[in-house]
């Protein structure tokens, strides 16, 4: 373990297995600087580490609440992790692939309420004349006398797609019909959509992006796998590490989940608490886990809300249309602009090799994943969402 102490904390230094481990990261806990990183994380009360061997002077910043960076020199040394500056006040450029129905909503979300924190986005679809027309349209929006006010709008072409700070990923094919009998829309998608997030990965190594790359193609979760070892491969095929961090890859789907929750919740008076106390964990699926209350967890009002949100997507196909406005803009749109912002948020992040949704938030001294003392049948749901995601890919 080597150290630096620099203006706004200090950053830790760990060879660790870049398999398996997050570039850099906020360090809440002593904890975390021993653990191999995994679902034991997201729960103070099954955090276990010997913290003995710990240098005073780390056990004394982490009593006073200073910011402890935990960077792995298996990436780069500490040093040129220390050279890093945060660029994360300036507005971003972000651009978007595919304009379906997806894609034109979280354009439609990130114009209309990016205007703090977006300079400019930039559009990419294979259909050009669906560029040209969000282009005419999204750009003849605007308040009046304040005409610069949003941000503007160009078309991109691929070849510039990872010229910005946010890469947004809409990209899909083989969805569903309405009326098929397919129960699991999302993983249904999950074979078509693979490769074409892969081929993108790729592109990012190549460009060496150093931006957020933001997953919302269903399903988000083993998307951000698939995109993080893809991106890590070289040209024989071997994971080298040499291209994007795993905390640059964050998928977009569990925001929506935690929406229907609190839809549901405010219907029914026995699921209020959740509106105050509540939490969503997991994937945007089968696997979701919703907690009614944190402090007070009742397990079955959770099971039962949870299959109310799990559902919820069945029901407008139901009513014979696609459910993605709700996810364009809970889970992509605005999570989206809250990462920007580093603000809380839902949002899949990397955890020992699984990407899993929980909340979270980007800070100047890394990720910050909310780590709470979880009730123990809480915690076996969470870590059965886990394991499951862990046997995808």
């Amino acid at each position: 373990m080597e150290w630096l102490e620099k203006e706004n904390g200090i950053i830790v230094g760990i060879k660790k297995d870049i398999q398996k481990s997050k570039g850099r990261f906020l360090a809440k806990y002593p904890e975390m600087l021993f653990t191999q990183e995994g679902i034991e994380w997201i729960s103070t009360s099954h955090m276990k580490a010997d913290i003995t061997a710990l240098p005073q002077n780390i056990k004394n910043a982490f009593a006073q609440n200073v910011n402890i960076t935990c960077v792995n020199t298996a990436y780069k040394t500490i040093e040129e992790w220390g050279k890093e500056e945060n660029q994360s006040l300036k507005k971003k450029t972000v651009h978007i692939l595919a304009l379906g129905d997806v894609g034109s909503t979280v354009l439609m979300g990130l114009k209309l309420l990016g205007k703090d924190c977006i300079h400019k986005i930039g559009i990419c679809d294979m259909n050009e004349a669906v560029c040209k027309r969000w282009e005419y349209e999204m750009n003849q929006t605007a308040f009046p006398w304040k005409y610069d006010m949003l941000p503007e709008i160009e078309i991109i072409d691929q070849e510039h797609l990872f010229d910005c700070d946010v890469f947004v990923f809409c990209a899909s094919k083989g969805i569903p019909p309405i009326g098929s009998n397919v129960k699991d829309v999302r993983m249904a998608q999950f074979e078509a959509n693979k490769n074409i997030v892969s081929n993108f990965a790729k592109k990012a190594r190549e460009k060496q992006f150093s931006g957020l790359f933001a997953v919302v193609s269903d399903p988000v979760d083993p998307l951000c796998k698939v995109a993080f070892l893809a991106s890590n491969e070289n040209i024989n095929g071997e994971f080298d590490g040499k291209g994007l961090l795993p905390e640059q890859i964050q998928g977009y789907g569990l925001g929506v989940m935690n929406a229907r929750a609190a839809y549901f919740a405010k219907k029914d008076n026995r699921f209020e608490s959740f509106l105050t106390e509540g939490r969503a964990f997991g994937p945007h699926g089968q696997d979701l886990v919703i907690a009614n209350s944190i402090k007070n967890y009742d397990d079955t009002l959770s099971r039962e809300l949870t299959t109310l949100a799990i559902e919820a997507n069945m029901k407008t196909r139901e009513l014979g249309f696609k459910p993605y406005i709700a996810p364009a803009f809970s889970s992509a749109a605005i999570s989206i602009l809250l990462t920007i912002k580093g603000e809380w948020h839902y949002s899949s992040n990397f955890l020992g090799g699984v990407y899993m949704g929980c909340k979270n938030r980007t800070t100047i001294s890394g990720l910050e994943i909310e780590s709470l003392p979880l009730p123990e049948t809480l915690y076996c749901r969470i870590k059965k969402a886990f394991q499951n995601l862990e046997n995808i890919i």
